[in-house]
């Protein structure tokens, strides 16, 4: 039997796992995908130390790597928009299937990608793309094929669950947790796709549109960060039952769908808030099978090597068996793409937070209550706590009922305009995730 031959352009944390885990597993690897596997060449701009290269061909030209007429699956793992882009469809328009670990990119430019990849009838593969090896994608397309998915939810970068964990946990400002997570490794030198949301937001839009059946809409999707979240906000949460996570949501409605990431309370009770440190979880609703949820490591080398080895076996299973690719990239026929509108986020109903600095003069909290009443908005809890920060003023913290964002946004306006409030009244949105 002809073996399916791999060539891997980047030899970073990904790559040099993916080579690594492959000669490990070799034997696990090729008898479940029923043929041979060989890793035939690499293309990276060094060699490195830490994966044994024996036996396979080392370029520094990647573009040699996708023009290769003895390699089948070109996978990529260089990250990045343009040069990845320019690889990636070369390798297509050479008859390369192609397997990448690159959100962005897939994000960003797979709906060019994909239609590429069609008219030339190869496969893209991009498992690990999202949340590293937990293999989510594949349970939206495959494993829940059978379901109406009505919304999902999930923790999908570590390195914004890592600060606010250490936040919560030992009492730790934002500024004093990014540096460790930049000495760790977690974080990058300029840690702002990680921090404001970007990130997520890239891995939330492949996740909507296999779940719900549409184009990939990254640039409409809203994105918050947690730069902004403080140590007090993380404190009063937890008295109030809740805990902070940076989520991405993705809901579906009749007049179109949430794609938001942003900075939630989540019930302390929810599996979701018991994902801590740098691991991430999916929570995904079905209209059969009801919640299930996806948890492990979102990132690093051999756990993101898992899922572009899975990857690799479902590409080498259909060369081997000389049939079209019996998953589609999205999981839906392209005639069944259909576009849905993102709502803007003024559009969304949510629970929310509120975080009010007040003079301590008595009346305020009457005041308060009185223009959320007014702008039909219904007070869940009130919490009012002096502190040595804050003497001779009072924050006053509030959770409300479900609202359109609109109305809370008008409110806020009118709480920030009296005499007896200071500065800008905090928000973070509440997801109770009911069935």
């Amino acid at each position: 039997m002809k073996p399916v031959k791999v060539g891997i352009c980047g030899l970073g944390t990904v790559g040099s796992g993916t080579v690594n885990v492959f000669r490990r597993n070799a034997k696990e690897i090729i008898g479940r995908a029923g043929c041979p596997i060989e890793i035939v060449q690499v293309g990276s701009r060094r060699r490195k130390d830490n994966c044994d290269l024996t036996g396979i061909d080392f370029s520094e030209d990647i573009f040699a790597v996708a023009k290769n007429p003895e390699i089948d699956i070109i996978v990529e793992l260089i990250g990045g928009y343009d040069i990845a882009k320019e690889l990636v469809l070369t390798a297509i328009e050479n008859g390369k299937h192609v397997v990448t670990a690159n959100k962005a990119l897939i994000a960003v430019h797979g709906n060019e990608i994909f239609e590429a990849a069609r008219a030339k009838g190869v496969v893209v593969a991009f498992e690990a793309s999202v949340a590293g090896g937990i293999p989510v994608v594949k349970a939206i397309r495959e494993g829940l094929a059978g379901n109406s998915i009505k919304w999902l939810a999930g923790i999908i970068n570590g390195t914004g669950n890592f600060i606010l964990t250490e936040m919560r946990d030992k009492g730790r400002a934002f500024d004093d947790v990014l540096k460790e997570a930049q000495e760790l490794g977690y974080a990058e030198a300029d840690p702002t796709f990680d921090v404001e949301g970007i990130d997520a937001a890239h891995k939330l839009t492949i996740l909507a549109s296999a779940a719900f059946g549409a184009p990939l809409q990254f640039d409409r999707a809203f994105t918050e960060g947690i730069s902004n979240i403080s140590t007090i906000d993380v404190d009063h949460a937890q008295e109030l039952g809740y805990i902070i996570k940076h989520l991405g949501i993705a809901r579906i409605h009749d007049n179109g769908m949430e794609l938001r990431v942003h900075p939630t309370l989540v019930p302390a009770d929810k599996l979701l808030a018991k994902v801590d440190g740098v691991m991430n979880a999916v929570l995904i609703d079905g209209d059969a099978v009801g919640q299930t949820m996806y948890y492990g490591a979102g990132a690093g080398s051999e756990a993101t090597a898992s899922a572009v080895l899975a990857d690799i076996v479902d590409v080498a299973r259909i060369i081997n068996s000389g049939e079209a690719a019996a998953v589609p990239f999205l999981g839906f026929t392209q005639e069944s793409i259909a576009d849905i509108n993102v709502l803007p986020i003024e559009d969304i109903q949510s629970a929310y937070y509120l975080r009010i600095l007040a003079e301590d003069h008595p009346g305020v909290l009457a005041k308060v209550a009185s223009i959320l009443s007014e702008d039909g908005i219904n007070i869940e809890s009130v919490m009012q706590r002096e502190t040595e920060e804050h003497q001779g003023k009072i924050p006053m913290m509030m959770l409300t009922h479900t609202v359109v964002e609109k109305q809370i946004n008008e409110a806020i306006c009118k709480i920030e305009a009296l005499d007896d409030v200071i500065g800008d009244v905090v928000k973070i949105r509440v997801e109770l995730f009911k069935d």
